[in-house]
C-alpha cells in the first residue's frame, strides 16, 4: 500500500512540472537533455551550475539511483529502458521531471 501512495505522489509531481516550462522550477535555469534518453547519457544544466544531488525513482517509487554530480553529464547506463521521476537538488532547491530511457 505504502508503494502505491508513493506511485501517487510521484505522479502527481510530474504532473505538476512541465519539461518545456523552466518557469515551473524552483532551480534557475534548469535544462535536462535529451529526453527519451538513448545513448545513456543526460545533460542537466543549470545557471549556478553548481554540484548536484540526483535521485531518480521508478514507477512504483522504489529508489534506484542516488548520486552527486559536480558537471552536467550523468551517466545512466545501469538504468533498464522504461519511464522514471528524475528529482534534482541544488543548494536549497529542487527540480522533478519524468525521465525515460530507451
Amino acid at each position: 500500500m505504502k508503494h502505491f501512495y508513493l506511485v501517487i505522489f510521484f505522479f502527481v509531481c510530474t504532473l505538476g512540472f512541465s519539461q518545456e516550462n523552466t518557469s515551473s522550477s524552483d532551480i534557475d535555469g534548469f535544462k535536462l537533455y535529451p529526453n527519451p534518453v538513448t545513448q545513456g547519457k543526460v545533460f542537466i544544466e543549470t545557471t549556478k551550475n553548481a554540484p548536484k544531488q540526483i535521485l531518480i525513482f521508478d514507477v512504483l517509487g522504489t529508489q534506484v539511483l542516488q548520486t552527486t554530480i559536480l558537471g552536467n553529464e550523468l551517466n545512466l547506463s545501469r538504468l533498464t529502458k522504461g519511464v522514471y521521476i528524475l528529482r534534482v537538488l541544488e543548494g536549497n532547491k529542487a527540480a522533478t521531471r519524468k525521465l525515460i530511457v530507451k
